[in-house]
């Protein structure tokens, strides 16, 4: 009966693309004896492509504000113009492109924004 070698005792060398692994004894030989090899046994290794870097996904943070009932009404309405436009809205992305609009503003132009939005009291309404 044939004597099968455990997984232990079998060799195997990992792929890779940057260097080819080179035996224990080629590692030991002086840096001389390795240009002597002959050409005929050289395997040439194909360029491989690298892979494009993945994206950073930016962390999300969760947050809660306080906002009238008229102007949080407003982004139903914008919700509903987006719409009627063919285009599906979410109130985040509508508030994440209101942040966009109001800094592409100039700082004038930020202040009179910011004037025309009354200052409310912080914390969580007491119920009605």
């Amino acid at each position: 009966m044939a004597r099968t070698p455990s997984p232990l005792q079998t060799k195997r060398i990992p792929k890779r693309a940057s260097k080819p692994v080179e035996p224990a004894e080629a590692a030991v030989a002086p840096p001389a004896a390795k240009k002597a090899k002959p050409a005929a046994s050289a395997k040439v290794a194909k360029p491989v492509e690298a892979a494009p870097a993945k994206a950073h996904k930016p962390k999300l943070v969760r947050d809660s504000f306080t906002m009238p009932k008229d102007e949080y009404q407003v982004i139903d309405a914008l919700k509903a113009r987006a719409l009627g436009l063919e285009k599906h809205v979410r109130k985040s992305e509508l508030l994440r492109a209101g942040i966009r609009a109001l800094a592409a503003l100039n700082d004038r132009a930020l202040l009179k924004a910011i004037a025309a939005v009354p200052t409310l009291k912080t914390g969580r309404p007491k119920g009605d």
